[in-house]
């Protein structure tokens, strides 16, 4: 098991690196290939109608006039060590972590980011924990019960959830109950040691609507694996040996059928905490999604730069656990 845990993480932290690679090659590489020169790439780090000094600094400090191996070099180990910017005789510090600085608005990247990760972290667990419970129990229940009202109801439902985007239902719901009935009334992100009243009630409309979506899908896929594992061998074996039902189901059926959802579940989680873009922006929840919509119509290349750090960063995470669950579920797989 210990070998398995050092083997993945390794992984890990190599995909980490190759995914540095690629997005330092989307942002200063890709532009040179293009036929853009250096001071039009340094241009679009600091806005219309630049000074020659500000193109000069920003050109000095980012390393455009340095072979690419070294910017790479620089761009990755400022994580790890800071960087400083210098414009004439002012210089500007980008601390650990530097995920990047902001020459617009001379402001670091990560505090930024770092202020927003508690809106998105609890909307995106949240909704997680509510499509788990509802989208894996009724996929169970409906494979247990095939062609029964409960399973044409449910899976008519999940169909609909899978149909209607994020942007319609939560807009929807948000009519509803916060102009129409006012029962939540004024959202806005509290946070929950201010208030944990507060925080769950403004979460509430943002975790269904996220939810319905996905649990619809978990829904979908639970019932597949669990009609597909419920018809195995195995299964009759235990039943024929005298276990009871509930055991059958739990520890037989159910966690044969965890594989694909732990696997689909790591990449939704993953791609959340990267920002959930669409239900932010429904509900002006000010978390990373809303901070990337905002950086990409400001054109604030640093930090559109740091947020699809943090978000592959979280996605790597996510599918590092996963792997690490999947050791717990199936056995089978600390030997591969």
């Amino acid at each position: 098991m210990f070998f398995y845990i050092l083997r993945r993480t390794f992984a890990a932290l190599v995909l980490l690196l190759v995914v540095s690679a690629v997005t330092f090659g989307i942002f200063f590489l890709l532009p040179r290939l293009a036929g853009e020169t250096t001071d039009q790439l340094a241009a679009q780090y600091i806005g219309k109608n630049p000074s020659p000094e500000a193109l000069a600094a920003v050109k000095k400090n980012l390393g455009f006039d340095q072979p690419l191996y070294e910017q790479f070099w620089h761009f990755v180990k400022q994580i790890f060590v800071g960087a400083t910017y210098k414009y004439g005789p002012d210089a500007s510090t980008c601390h650990v972590p530097c995920f990047g600085y902001s020459f617009k608005n001379h402001i670091e990247v990560w505090p930024e980011i770092e202020s927003r990760i508690p809106v998105t972290f609890s909307l995106a667990l949240g909704a997680a924990v509510l499509w788990l419970l509802s989208g894996v129990t009724t996929g169970v229940i409906s494979a247990l019960r095939p062609k029964s009202f409960f399973d044409r109801f449910s899976m008519g439902i999940a169909l609909a959830g899978v149909s209607l985007p994020i942007f319609f239902t939560g807009a929807i719901l948000h009519y509803l109950f916060s102009y129409k009935w006012v029962v939540f009334d004024n959202l806005h992100y509290v946070n929950f040691t201010d208030d944990p009243v507060g925080w769950f009630t403004n979460l509430i409309l943002p975790w269904v609507s996220l939810a319905f979506l996905y649990s619809a899908l978990y829904a979908r896929l639970t019932r597949a694996g669990m009609l597909e594992t419920m018809s195995e061998d195995y299964i009759r074996t235990a039943r024929a040996k005298g276990l009871i039902e509930r055991k059958v189901v739990i520890r037989h059926g159910l966690r044969a059928a965890l594989t694909p959802i732990l696997t689909i579940f790591g990449m939704d989680l993953g791609l959340l905490l990267g920002g959930a873009v669409i239900t932010e922006q429904v509900f002006s929840m000010q978390g990373i999604g809303f901070f990337a919509v905002s950086a990409i119509k400001d054109n604030d290349l640093p930090k559109i730069l740091g947020v699809t750090m943090i978000a592959a960063f979280f996605i790597v995470l996510c599918n590092l656990l996963v792997d690490l669950l999947y050791a717990a579920v199936d056995p089978r797989v600390r030997l591969s």
